[in-house]
């Protein structure tokens, strides 16, 4: 009886320390986005001055500390750019301004492009590349793109070993523009 006791308090031991991440959905309101992510984001809010002003980027940042995880980093930032400056309909534009940020992305981690090509995201053009870095021992997958004025980047980090894991499909692909349902489930605020 006392073996057995044992036995069951180990194998339950065990289990909760293989549980996996819990995935649950993300909304941001007022990035107007939802997502299926294995932990809480973070918000960082960053000012970025430029030639066209102060520009606000927003990131949502979830770090998962298990070293053997899909993915080390998961990321979502988003940055409206003044009317104008830049559009999802300016095809050229949108062009220029994606391949500057695949090449400031790259430059930036000291990495190597290793695959860029063009995506649309529900009619909005949009680019999907993969970077190494770290002299080939870490990737990050980026899937970018412009919805009217609005530019929008979804991003994993992982080591070269988990470079193919369905966690960062499961996240990349469960992003979504809110629907008119989403945004009426919005908590009502004390200024509403």
């Amino acid at each position: 009886m006392v073996w057995s006791k044992l036995l069951f308090t180990l194998l339950i031991g065990f289990n909760l320390l293989s549980i996996e991440p819990v995935w649950r959905d993300y909304i941001s309101y007022q990035g107007d986005f939802k997502v299926n992510v294995p932990g809480d984001f973070k918000e960082v809010i960053k000012t970025a001055e430029t030639s066209m002003g102060s520009l606000e980027y927003h990131v949502f940042v979830y770090r998962d500390n298990d070293p053997e995880a899909d993915n080390l980093i998961y990321m979502i930032s988003y940055c409206d750019y003044p009317n104008g400056s830049l559009h999802s309909d300016s095809t050229d534009l949108v062009k220029a301004f994606l391949d500057a940020t695949i090449e400031e992305a790259t430059m930036s981690v000291a990495g190597n492009l290793v695959y860029s090509t063009d995506i649309e995201f529900k009619e909005y053009p949009g680019k999907m590349w993969r970077v190494d870095y770290g002299e080939g021992e870490g990737v990050i997958r980026t899937k970018a793109f412009i919805r009217k004025n609005r530019f929008y980047s979804i991003q994993t980090a992982c080591t070269k070993e988990n470079s193919l894991n369905i966690s960062n499909d499961k996240f990349m692909d469960s992003f979504r523009f809110l629907s008119e349902y989403d945004k009426n489930q919005k908590p009502k605020s004390k200024e509403d």
